[in-house]
């Protein structure tokens, strides 16, 4: 059996939260983050992708380890889920005001 976590992120609540972007995202992404017009949508994908991923760890990871989970992309753009040297799948997916990622092992 696959173990897999997911999560779903209401866009419209991190408008404007840049200190909560510096806080969980790792240096990489904050700098994509910066570079973004749509910063919102970005951040929710990165939050769902860290809720996610502690929900397929069933709580073995908290809130002030978010900035040890990297999501990043590979050679074709799509994202890849990074944790103490440890690859893992993830989706994220942006429909109007909502984020969705899924993770998995």
């Amino acid at each position: 059996m696959m173990n897999i976590g997911i999560d779903i992120v209401y866009i419209p609540r991190l408008q404007g939260r840049d200190d909560l972007a510096q806080k969980i995202l790792s240096k990489e992404e904050y700098s994509i983050y910066c570079s973004r017009i749509n910063k919102e949508e970005f951040l929710a994908g990165r939050f769902a992708a860290r809720e996610a991923f502690v929900k397929l760890k069933k709580g073995q990871i908290d809130f002030h380890e978010f900035s040890k989970i990297i999501v990043l992309y590979d050679e074709l753009g799509a994202p890849y889920l990074m944790y103490e040297g440890v690859k893992y799948n993830v989706s994220i997916a942006h429909d109007k005001d909502y984020a969705i990622a899924i993770v998995s092992e």
